[in-house]
C-alpha cells in the first residue's frame, strides 16, 4: 500500500495549463489512490470550471497578469499579488502538502513562491520551448523542472532539469487503428484528402478568417474539410456547415477520432497542441498566435520546423495559403516526411515519466 500523500497543483488561465495539470493528477492518483489532492487556480479563469469537471477540488485566489498595454488594472496587480500570497500561504499551511507541482498560469506563481519559502518540495511543468516570466522567476528555487524541449538549459539550471514531454492524451497512442472508425464517424468521403483545421478551444479569429477566404478553393480542389472553429466564433461561421463536404464544429470532443481522420492539419502551436501532434505524425501546417507572451507560439512552432517535421505559415503571411497548401496536397513524399520526422519528435510516457520525479521529490 502507497502512503497517503497530500498533493497540491496549480496552473490556468488556458488549457494549455489546466489539462497538463489533470493529467499529471488523473496518472498520480493511479500512484497513491489514498492522495488528498486539491488545485490553486485564479478566480474567474476556466480552470474554475474544468478542474471540478474533472473530479477534483479546486481554490482560487484573486490574480491575473500585468498587463502589457498602460492599463488601470496594473495599479491592482500589487493587491492582487499581496492577496494572493497570503492566501497561497494560508491554504498550504492548512492542506500541508507533501509536493506543490505548478503547469504555469498566473496562480502557480504565488503557490510555489510560497511553497519554496517555507520548505515544501517544488515541480514545474514547462510546456513551452521559451518560458514564460512566472517559471523564469519560480526555476530559481524549486526542486525539479520537466521540459519538453531542448535548450532550456537557457534559462533553467541545468541540474534541475529533466526532459519528459508535455502530458497528452493516451488516446492518441493508437489512432492509425481508429482511421476506419473515424470516416464512418465523421461521414467522410474516401476519395477525397480531409483537412483538419484546429484552432484551439476558444477559436482563432485569423485561422478561421483565413479558412473562410479559401474555403470554396479548399472544396473545389476535392479536400473535405473538418473545421473546428472554437465556441466563440462558431455562430460567425457555421454557415459554411452547408458547403459539400465542409463541416464546421465549434468543439471537438472526440480527438482521437477527429486526428485519425486527417490527412493534413492546419493548427495554433501551443505546446500541448504540438506535443499531441507529434504522436499523431501527420503533416501539419503551423499558424502561431502572435498576441501570447514572448511570442512563445512562434518560437514552439520552429523547434518543430527546424526539424523539417512540419510547415510555417505567420498570420502576416497568409497570403501565401494556397501556395503553401497545394504544394503539400500534391506532394505525397513531403506529407510523409513531414509525418515521419514530426513522430520522431513525440515523447509518449511523459505523464508517466513526469510521475516518476515527482515521486523521487515525495
Amino acid at each position: 500500500m502507497k502512503q497517503s500523500v497530500n498533493i497540491i497543483l496549480s496552473g490556468g488561465g488556458t488549457g494549455g495549463h489546466i489539462y497538463p495539470a489533470v493529467s499529471i493528477a488523473n496518472e498520480l492518483r493511479n500512484t497513491y489512490p489514498e492522495a488528498n489532492f486539491l488545485f490553486v487556480g485564479a478566480k474567474d479563469r476556466m480552470e474554475m470550471e474544468k478542474v471540478p469537471q474533472a473530479g477534483y477540488e479546486i481554490k482560487g485566489l484573486w490574480i491575473s497578469g500585468i498587463q502589457r498595454s498602460l492599463s488601470l488594472k496594473n495599479l491592482m496587480f500589487p493587491f492582487k499579488l499581496l492577496s494572493s500570497l497570503w492566501n497561497a500561504y494560508k491554504i498550504i499551511k492548512k492542506f500541508k502538502p507533501s509536493i506543490v507541482i505548478g503547469t504555469g498560469g498566473f496562480a502557480s506563481g504565488p503557490t510555489l513562491y510560497v511553497a519554496n519559502l517555507i520548505g515544501v518540495k517544488t515541480l514545474i511543468q514547462e510546456q513551452n520551448s521559451y518560458p514564460g516570466i512566472t517559471n523564469k522567476l519560480l526555476s530559481k528555487k524549486v526542486d525539479k523542472i520537466c521540459v519538453a524541449y531542448d535548450g532550456l538549459n537557457r534559462f533553467f539550471n541545468t541540474d534541475k532539469i529533466i526532459k519528459t514531454g508535455n502530458p497528452v492524451r493516451q488516446d492518441l497512442l493508437n489512432i492509425d487503428e481508429k482511421r476506419t472508425e473515424a470516416i464512418n464517424y465523421f461521414k467522410l468521403n474516401t476519395k477525397k484528402k480531409t483537412l483538419v483545421v484546429l484552432g484551439g478551444s476558444l477559436g482563432a479569429r485569423a485561422v478561421n478568417n483565413l479558412i473562410e477566404k479559401h474555403v470554396n478553393w479548399l472544396v473545389a480542389n476535392n479536400v473535405q474539410v473538418i473545421w473546428q472553429t472554437g465556441k466563440l466564433y462558431y455562430d460567425e461561421f457555421k454557415k459554411y456547415d452547408d458547403l459539400e463536404g465542409v463541416q464546421v464544429h465549434a468543439f471537438l470532443n472526440k480527438m482521437d477520432l477527429t486526428y485519425a481522420a486527417a490527412d493534413i492539419l492546419i493548427s495554433r502551436a501551443g505546446a500541448g497542441s504540438i506535443s499531441e501532434l507529434c504522436i499523431v505524425g501527420k503533416p501539419v501546417i503551423f499558424i502561431p498566435s502572435p498576441n501570447v507572451a514572448e511570442d512563445h507560439q512562434t518560437k514552439n512552432a520552429l523547434a518543430v520546423v527546424d526539424k523539417n517535421a512540419a510547415l510555417l505559415l505567420k498570420e502576416s503571411e497568409a497570403d501565401f495559403f494556397e501556395t503553401m497548401f497545394k504544394e503539400l496536397l500534391n506532394d505525397t513524399d513531403l506529407q510523409q516526411k513531414l509525418g515521419q520526422n514530426i513522430k520522431k519528435l513525440a515523447l509518449p510516457n511523459a505523464t508517466k515519466d513526469i510521475v516518476k520525479e515527482i515521486e523521487k521529490l515525495i
